[in-house]
């Protein structure tokens, strides 16, 4: 956008010299008194100054135009990355619920073959004997 923007600047700088320079030498050149040439250099500089402003209004209605385009694009790009980090957050805590509930599932497994085997092994051993 600053190389669109410097690109008007140039344009609006040439476009007013370019006007001063036209009308300046045509205005010299004319067979006319020197009264009759201020006059007009003085009412061509005001209808370029007005142009050159008109110019100038338009530009920054587009400038600003584009600055809140830009605006409630980036808003609405924010909108959606904080939805989008919810919903990962969100199945982030389901997918953690999950996998504890397999830990847990797992260790009670765990325990009870850990009884049986116990009792197994209890039943297994003889008995020492008495003597």
């Amino acid at each position: 956008m600053a190389n669109n923007d410097s690109d008007v600047g140039a344009f609006l700088v040439g476009f007013v010299v370019g006007g001063l320079v036209g009308a300046a030498t045509a205005l010299l050149l004319a067979p006319q008194s020197g009264e009759e040439t201020r006059t007009q250099i003085k009412t061509k500089t005001i209808e370029l100054k007005d142009r050159a402003e008109t110019e100038i209004g338009k530009t920054k209605e587009r400038a600003e135009q584009t600055l809140e385009e830009a605006r409630a694009k980036a808003e609405a790009v924010a909108a959606d990355l904080r939805r989008r980090a919810e919903e990962v957050q969100t199945q982030g805590r389901v997918i953690l619920e999950e996998g504890r509930k397999q830990l847990t599932t797992a260790v009670e497994q765990t325990r009870k073959a850990a009884e049986e085997a116990t009792k197994v092994a209890d039943e297994a051993a003889p008995e020492p004997a008495e003597g």
